[in-house]
């Protein structure tokens, strides 16, 4: 934005890691405009060699682990989704049921009963918020990014053109949370016939 400010137009896709190298010499041409630019873009840097780091921890850490390792045989589940999911359930017995996963992290609609009246509303949203959009990013990513098919896909996919996107990347999110539970619990690989068969 402040480099169109000065008449500076950038090529229309710049990945992050090439940003510097294209973005620097073009400043560095303009006295005024380098004494500006240029310790946003140090500070941009230092900032991207700080999530390079922590990026590469994530992986390790989830590739060292073998219940993550588990967990990411899942399309769009990363190392992200996995560690966060196994850092808040902790132990799997805790929940007798895999179903009860989903609800404990928010993930299942609230009721609304009265008399002759049963009316399904919004997610609860109770639990922790951050493995409930963890969960929701990688059902996002299963159904938008993943490009290998599974019946998970395909079932999510067929919601989305009847439910809508947001209630079918919730009812995927859902779906992985009992997923994961129930993996991780009988020490299972994914296996896509499975899935759709779990409510």
């Amino acid at each position: 934005g402040l480099l169109k400010i000065f008449g500076i137009r950038l090529p229309k896709t710049v990945k992050h890691g090439s940003f510097d190298g294209v973005v620097r010499p073009m400043i560095e041409m303009d006295e005024v405009l380098a004494h500006a630019m240029l310790p946003l873009l140090d500070a941009r840097l230092v900032l991207y060699q700080h999530f390079l780091e922590l990026d590469r921890r994530v992986k390790r850490t989830a590739s060292q682990d073998e219940v993550c390792m588990r967990m990411m045989t899942v399309p769009g589940v990363g190392p992200i989704a996995a560690l966060t999911f196994k850092a808040a359930v902790d132990d799997p017995a805790r929940f007798k049921r895999s179903r009860t996963v989903a609800a404990h992290f928010g993930l299942t609609p609230r009721r609304y009963q009265s008399g002759e009246h049963d009316n399904p509303g919004r997610i609860s949203k109770a639990g922790d918020r951050d493995v409930r959009a963890t969960l929701y990013a990688a059902a996002n990513a299963l159904l938008m990014r993943t490009m290998a098919g599974s019946q998970i896909k395909s079932w999510g996919m067929r919601l989305m053109r009847t439910k809508g996107r947001r209630r079918a990347v919730v009812a995927v999110a859902r779906k992985l949370a009992v997923l994961l539970h129930r993996m991780w619990a009988d020490g299972t690989e994914f296996r896509p016939v499975k899935v759709e068969g779990m409510a």
